[in-house]
């Protein structure tokens, strides 16, 4: 029989990845992983960390979430959705913001809330919460100016040269905003057991990050209608990861993180991005299966 890390490890093989991931059944407290102590580089992941920080900072009445941005067009963060991608000026309450960070993963969103909380409280949030290989260093912004200052003169189609790729300050974790698998999964599970932030800010943030519109990476492996997936995605040039809880019918709860990347420079790979969603599968199936076992034991008497 195939041991869950073994066939986590083949399911990256077949795809063309290397993988880095972490599982935790949020009720019993067993896990799953692969490297999930390795740092990684956390791209737009790092949105929940500032969405929770929003969010502790709203309750400790320090901002209110109806309060009212300007957003004007000039000097916004670069990005294909959202505000990033608009051309006219707008004006939105923070916690439409928030929305449009995690539905979308809207940089320009990110960043006016970013600038609001500030960076340092972000951190503040990770430390408070024991994350301490969890770093935000730059603004999600930076992080866009940073690939197209290091791609050069050569612009986007640069991308495709692994020689580029390999002096992107984006994916090299001493530079970038950073975490591991596990901590991230440990602040899921605080925000699913509600310790991260009051109840009330607990179900605010479960709620935008259920409105996540992306279903091709993790949402991808529970093709159920009572399974519930709510999650944050993140990407870069070879880079694809996502994070989220996963909840069952029968009340179980899973919060999984999972990292690729790939040797094709490609922008469309989804081998890629389907192994997120089979390795989340595989972990949870044996988790549940796991959780399982001393039921029976239990229900036969032994």
């Amino acid at each position: 029989m195939i041991d869950t890390p073994t066939a986590l490890r083949a399911a990256f093989t077949d795809a063309g990845v290397t993988g880095r991931m972490h599982a935790l059944d949020i009720e019993s407290g067993a896990e799953l992983d692969v490297c999930g102590d390795e740092v990684v580089c956390t791209a737009s992941i790092h949105k929940l960390p500032l969405l929770v920080t929003l969010h502790e900072r709203a309750a400790a009445g320090d901002l209110d979430l109806t309060e009212q941005i300007d957003c004007p067009p000039l000097g916004r963060s670069a990005g294909p959705t959202g505000l990033a991608a608009m051309l006219d000026v707008a004006r939105l309450s923070l916690r439409d913001l928030a929305y449009l960070m995690m539905a979308v993963s809207d940089n320009a969103a990110a960043d006016l809330l970013l600038d609001r909380v500030g960076l340092a409280a972000v951190n503040r949030t990770a430390a408070d919460l024991g994350l301490t290989r969890t770093v935000a260093t730059h603004s999600f912004g930076a992080m866009m100016a940073s690939v197209k200052e290091d791609a050069g003169a050569g612009g986007a189609q640069a991308l495709a040269d692994p020689h580029v790729i390999a002096r992107l300050r984006a994916l090299d974790p001493a530079w970038a905003n950073r975490s591991t698998p596990r901590e991230l999964t440990r602040l899921l599970a605080s925000i699913w057991r509600d310790t991260a932030c009051t109840p009330e800010n607990g179900a605010a943030i479960r709620r935008l990050m259920a409105l996540q519109v992306w279903p091709h990476r993790l949402a991808s492996g529970f093709p159920f209608d009572d399974v519930h997936v709510a999650g944050k995605t993140g990407s870069l040039p070879t880079l694809r990861g996502e994070v989220g809880v996963v909840e069952y019918p029968d009340g179980g709860r899973y919060a999984v993180a999972v990292f690729t990347r790939t040797l094709s420079t490609a922008a469309i790979v989804p081998a890629a991005d389907a192994v997120i969603g089979t390795a989340a599968r595989i972990a949870v199936d044996a988790l549940r299966e796991q959780a399982a076992v001393p039921e029976r034991s239990r229900r036969s008497g032994k």
